[in-house]
């Protein structure tokens, strides 16, 4: 880096005799009396000292941006210039090597030459990097507002109100050109969130934690987005007038955990939300949280209690004309019709909303729905329907990048191949699936995979492999409390084990799937009593009772 820094200072200065080079180097003393690498520091001071003070301005200032590189743009609010004017300057550093260049208009300081710009003393005002600092988040916030309501037209009646300015904030004419900026600025984004966490800006932490959710939601970040959302909940949290920001934070919280399988969690702090949306008087934000409780609600197994949230929602949706809303109200009330075995309700309720959804081009969830009504076709016979559903949800899955629907669509295909006795392209899909998932963490759908490839295994007579995967759902099952993935897997099990003739291990099986599809009122419980009646072996409930 030394070598770099003193050999463009001599290239840019090419008069000067290395004579006079040398002297300004010895004359610089290091930036700091303990540091380890005079010579670098030597190296930067004197290249430092032969700016303009633009340059020595935005190099300053460049030492205290939170995210990793920045943009034109960027750089231009941090310096309160217009973008032409520090694109000058970004190049006039570029040029001595005091700065990297990424990307075309975007750039990066190397560790040691940013922690020798902060620790420059400020020249113009005491306050000359913070309020520099406080004009780049202005331009994220500004910024990723206007890009998320291109990328997810219908998320805008749901965001917050942005309220700061910032006269280099950018625009967007597409989802794709909005959805690349924000893929781009992810870890400056992040950055920011911490910073103003750090430093006592609450608006920005939550306001830009709210915003970047549904980013983070489609390409499954988890890890950022629960640790924004965290941060931004501690700084709302604190101040116990803006239930505005509570609300919005508590709510998207708790689609992360339920996401995660952590639904006792996700149910909590639904719950917490919705008080705060009815403070508000917001009925969107009310029907979104009802939503939001009724999921994990669901997931617990307890159905009845979940089909009356979502039709509170629901009414709630159509009262304020939101049509995302009901779109996705009526698709969770197909899959709750679809589990009580209410095949013509549920296809209905998934048909109603896919041209709802793609009125409003919100692509990720009419995939999702596609999925959701393939799924009740599929068991009402209709396969190749089915397998266009499925195959539709795929190809818009990956238009907009979100590999757990990718995931569910393949293994879809899957089921219907099976269902078709194709069970060489029922593997093949099952496996795809697995591999598009292999780093997304979400809780339902890695359960699901499980259970699906135990299926096909087992159709296939490889009832060891079976056997392996259902108990893996199991597992899963049991941690997060799914009920209804916990049955079924329980089943799977069972039919493993008595294939393989371990019929007193599976008694205990078969006693759990019946118990728990009973419990959630749906017609499985009977498949299971009728399937284990016919049996004859030491798993038929004749044997229930004698010692394993």
């Amino acid at each position: 880096m030394p070598i770099r820094v003193v050999a463009a200072l001599f290239r840019r200065h090419d008069r000067w005799p290395l004579d006079h080079l040398l002297r300004l180097l010895e004359e610089s003393g290091p930036w700091q009396a303990d540091t380890e690498d005079v010579t670098g520091a030597t190296a930067v001071r004197v290249s430092y000292q032969q700016l303009g003070a633009r340059q020595r301005k935005m190099f300053r200032l460049l030492g205290h941006s939170p995210g990793p590189h920045i943009t034109v743009a960027g750089a231009a609010a941090l310096v309160d210039r217009a973008s032409t004017q520090a694109r000058i300057v970004l190049d006039d550093l570029h040029e001595v090597c005091l700065l990297e260049e990424l990307a075309p208009e975007r750039y990066q300081m190397l560790d040691p030459l940013k922690e020798f710009a902060a620790s420059e003393p400020p020249q113009a005002t005491p306050t000359e990097h913070t309020d520099a600092v406080l004009r780049l988040l202005d331009f994220y916030l500004v910024t990723l507002a206007d890009a998320v309501g291109v990328a997810y037209p219908f998320e805008r009646a749901r965001l917050p109100a942005v309220r700061r300015a910032c006269p280099v904030a950018r625009t967007f004419d597409s989802a794709d050109t909005a959805i690349g900026w924000i893929a781009a600025e992810r870890d400056n984004l992040v950055a920011a969130i911490r910073y103003a966490a750090a430093n006592d800006l609450p608006e920005h932490v939550w306001q830009l934690a709210v915003l970047i959710w549904r980013y983070f939601h489609t390409t499954s970040q988890f890890d950022d987005w629960i640790e924004t959302m965290e941060l931004a909940r501690r700084i709302v949290s604190a101040d116990p007038d803006n239930a505005y920001g509570q609300a919005h934070v508590l709510l998207r919280l708790a689609t992360a955990h339920n996401r995660r399988g952590e639904l006792a969690e996700a149910l909590d702090l639904a719950e917490q939300a919705l008080p705060r949306w009815s403070r508000l008087a917001d009925a969107r934000g009310e029907a979104a949280t009802l939503c939001a409780i009724a999921i994990p609600t669901m997931e617990l197994g307890r159905h009845g209690e979940a089909i009356t949230h979502f039709e509170a929602a629901l009414e709630k949706y159509e009262a304020v004309g939101d049509l995302r809303g009901q779109a996705h109200t009526l698709s969770n009330l197909g899959y709750l019709n679809e589990l009580h075995g209410k095949l013509d309700v549920a296809l209905r309720q998934h048909r109603a909303a896919v041209p709802i959804l793609r009125e409003i081009g919100h692509v990720q969830g009419l995939a999702h729905v596609l999925n959701n009504l393939g799924s009740v076709r599929q068991k009402l016979g209709f396969l190749s329907e089915a397998l266009a559903d499925h195959r539709e949800a795929h190809h818009l899955a990956g238009e907009v990048g979100d590999d757990c629907v990718t995931a569910y669509a393949l293994t879809n295909i899957g089921n219907v191949h099976r269902a078709a006795g194709r069970l060489t392209e029922a593997e093949r899909y099952q496996e795809r699936a697995k591999a598009v998932a292999a780093d997304v963490f979400d809780a339902d759908l890695r359960t699901q995979l499980y259970r699906d490839r135990g299926a096909t295994a087992q159709a296939k007579g490889d009832q060891g492999g079976a056997l392996r995967l259902y108990s893996a759902a199991l597992d899963l099952a049991t941690g997060t409390g799914n009920h209804t993935h916990r049955a079924h897997a329980d089943r799977g099990v069972a039919q493993a084990l008595h294939a393989l003739g371990r019929h007193l291990e599976a008694i205990s099986h078969w006693e759990a799937a019946e118990a728990e599809f009973a419990a959630l009122e749906v017609p499985e419980a009977d498949e299971v009593r009728a399937e284990r009646s016919e049996l004859t072996c030491g798993c038929g409930p004749s044997a229930a009772g004698e010692p394993r």
